[in-house]
């Protein structure tokens, strides 16, 4: 069992903005939090659902809506865009119609806050160097079969923003993530040389909206080397049970899913918690009353 990160893989992280590491879930695990997803996907009621659709940009249909955005402290269902036909029924089953699951499985699951508070993932923090740690978003991101919709090249930090920036993503894998059914792609080293421009906050008068920020930069040394339409990407195919972590500042994308595969993931967000990291209230997410999730014990 691997405890923290070696000297190779933090040089990886460092230089490339991600590291994919295998197998570091057991498969027990994994089943576990494929069970536990299902049951969730086949269970939560329709009735009273609002029916919001989530999508990944500044077009996002889904922001400013309260469903989202009081769904920092809650277990919520948000649907594929592609989900729903012409007239604006629902499509497809219920199970096959959700992009993901958000935003606060790590503490209310008992399956999942087992597999986010973990040694491995305390070990992890430490080598990166985190002095607090805090979980403040985990998501189960479903990626439908023909429906998955794509998610364009964005940075973490934009959503999660901290001043300076601090948000790393733990990734995992629930199943094989292909080309076929829409895996991750990664701008190599981007983190480097592109700042954080915007970020996604709420707005005073009720809403959201992405509001510029100056260059910011994790570590401080950016490189601006190219714009962001000329970056290039890298496929990250991974089988189930592979940990990926990615850089808040690191462009990554990924493709539709218009396969007969899904491509079921579970994913949380750790920003630094000290206080030489700025959260404040304009944020989209804004903590529980019991402030976010410590990582470490």
């Amino acid at each position: 069992m691997m405890t923290g990160l070696s000297v190779e893989q933090l040089n990886r992280w460092n230089d490339n903005g991600y590291l994919i590491i295998p197998n570091a879930l057991s498969p027990s695990t994994i089943d576990s939090l494929l069970n536990e997803t299902r049951q969730m996907l086949s269970s939560f009621p329709i009735q009273d659902h609002p029916m919001t659709k989530f999508s990944t940009g500044e077009s996002s249909s889904h922001i400013g809506d309260d469903y989202f955005l009081q769904s920092g402290d809650k277990v919520r269902y948000f649907f594929e865009e592609d989900a729903f036909s012409k007239s604006g029924e629902l499509a497809k089953p219920k199970e096959r119609a959700i992009n993901k699951i958000g935003h606060y499985i790590h503490e209310l699951n008992p399956y999942f806050r087992e597999a986010t508070f973990s040694q491995l993932h305390r070990d992890i923090a430490q080598a990166f160097g985190f002095i607090d740690p805090r979980v403040l978003q985990s998501m189960v991101i479903c990626k439908q079969p023909e429906i998955g919709g794509a998610v364009p090249p964005h940075q973490d930090s934009t959503f999660l923003y901290t001043d300076p920036p601090s948000a790393v993503g733990f990734w995992i894998a629930l199943e094989d993530a292909t080309a076929e059914n829409g895996c991750l792609s990664f701008a190599n080293g981007s983190h480097r040389r592109t700042p954080v421009e915007s970020r996604f906050v709420r707005k005073p008068e009720g809403g959201t909206s992405f509001e510029s920020v100056a260059g910011s930069s994790w570590p401080q040394n950016l490189q601006i080397e190219k714009p962001k339409e000329e970056e290039s990407y890298e496929l990250g195919e991974v089988q189930a049970g592979t940990l990926v972590l990615i850089h808040g500042n690191l462009l990554h994308k990924s493709e539709r899913n218009l396969s007969q595969k899904r491509r079921l993931i579970y994913t949380f967000h750790v920003i630094e918690g000290d206080n030489q990291h700025q959260y404040d209230q304009r944020n989209w997410l804004q903590p529980p009353k019991s402030g976010f999730s410590r990582l470490y014990n």
